[in-house]
């Protein structure tokens, strides 16, 4: 049975290695990246707490010892269903099973102007591009003499009250307390404004509401500025404009707020639900296919008790790629089709952490909730284990630890092309 994995995020990657070395199957597993990204940790790589390749990890590595997976560099450009066959950016490769995992993007909703304007943090690429941003500001920060412009430079608003925005904040407002007053002597880090955006009435708001208000609670400990029931209008590069009509000057604004599903080209427009997902029954094979299956935040099944599918994330993904790995192996077997199992999500709780010794967690059976340092703990060691490979786990543990001790990141490093004039130059000089 030759099986086609588009997709090598948590769900994709699961399944390809549930299905290495079993006899009867062949794997091809696609992606545009030749390594894993850990999405989790995308804001400590963006606020210089990790390095990028401790939370990525090479697929080939992975595969060492395989006889029957193979690894394709390329892009899905479409999906012929008719024929058995996908289209990629590099070649086309035919199937018997077609697996999507091809997970999410940003959703700017349409708003072009932020789109241009806001930095998304979706790929290792683009965390590392805000490190870029962030730490360019404070050097270009050090030159302005106009106050405005300066005042500008020292704000930063995070759009999004999910996990990814009140991270992202928490990190931020520990530089501002431990490292960036250290590194900038020369500006005054009481200037420094972090806003954090929200459209709803609370941070976390998938969370309990004991666990979303801790989150506020830590933020607003840690000097973030926290609005919710605040939706954004706009932003030009200069100002975000609200809802209610108040702008906040930024130089810096992080989207945080929304995602959409990667749905390649090919798949039938009746087949996309709400958040560009693609509709799947309780297999999780796409609905009026049963050789084409779509896992992780790009799949949309409705439950009764995920009545607007279930929520994107890591488990979900993870938990389908174990189902669809059980049943393909029932079906190269030729055993009782019928016997398939269905997907039921075994949610094992949500977490989120704040900063230092800070963070909050649900667990829905029994019904605990936990914040602070336990629930602190509790986040590091689950990332912890979740992390690929024994050296990856190795140097995040180690950076984390230095970090605790020391109060300080060492990864605050500028990495820019020179253009050849100044290439020539430095060479000289």
């Amino acid at each position: 049975m030759k099986v086609v994995i588009v997709g090598a995020g948590f769900g994709g990657l699961k399944l390809a290695r549930r299905l290495n070395n079993k006899a009867g199957f062949e794997v091809v597993l696609v992606d545009r990246f030749n390594y894993h990204q850990f999405q989790p940790l995308f804001y400590q790589v963006a606020t210089a707490g990790l390095d990028a390749s401790n939370i990525s990890f090479p697929l080939r590595k992975v595969f060492h010892k395989t006889n029957n997976v193979r690894i394709r560099l390329a892009e899905l450009q479409q999906v012929v269903a008719s024929e058995n066959k996908i289209i990629t950016d590099t070649e086309e490769i035919s199937y018997d099973v077609l697996v999507i995992a091809t997970g999410a993007d940003t959703n700017f909703f349409g708003n072009t102007q932020m789109a241009e304007n806001a930095f998304p943090m979706k790929s290792t690429v683009e965390a590392l591009q805000l490190r870029y941003r962030l730490l360019q500001n404070f050097e270009n920060a050090l030159t302005v003499t106009d106050k405005a412009e300066l005042q500008r430079r020292m704000n930063f608003v995070i759009v999004g009250g999910g996990p990814t925005g009140v991270e992202l904040s928490g990190a931020l407002a520990e530089m501002k307390k431990y490292v960036l007053p250290k590194d900038y002597p020369e500006l005054d880090f009481s200037q420094m404004n972090i806003y954090l955006l929200e459209g709803t009435a609370k941070t976390l708001s998938t969370m309990n509401e004991k666990s979303s208000a801790k989150s506020q609670k830590y933020l607003e400990r840690l000097g973030v500025k926290v609005m919710t029931n605040t939706l954004v209008k706009e932003y030009d590069g200069n100002s975000v404009t609200l809802s209610d009509g108040n702008t906040i000057t930024a130089a810096t604004v992080i989207w945080a707020a929304g995602i959409k599903g990667n749905v390649p080209e090919g798949i039938d427009q009746s087949l996309i639900a709400r958040g560009n997902r693609i509709k799947i029954n309780q297999r999780c094979q796409v609905n009026g296919y049963d050789n084409i299956y779509a896992i992780g935040d790009i799949a949309y099944m409705e439950t009764e008790k995920f009545p607007n599918g279930h929520p994107q994330v890591a488990p979900v993904a993870m938990q389908q790629a174990d189902l669809i790995a059980g049943n393909l192996k029932l079906i190269e077997r030729k055993g009782d089709l019928s016997q398939q199992y269905e997907f039921v999500y075994n949610d094992k709780g949500a977490m989120a952490t704040v900063g230092r010794n800070l963070a909050v967690v649900d667990v829905p059976k029994p019904k605990l909730h936990f914040g602070g340092f336990f629930a602190w703990m509790i986040w590091m060691g689950l990332h912890l284990m979740l992390i690929l490979g024994v050296k990856n786990r190795f140097f995040v543990f180690s950076n984390w630890l230095y970090n605790y001790i020391t109060y300080d990141q060492n990864l605050r490093l500028i990495f820019k092309e020179f253009n050849k004039t100044e290439k020539h130059e430095t060479h000289h000089s």
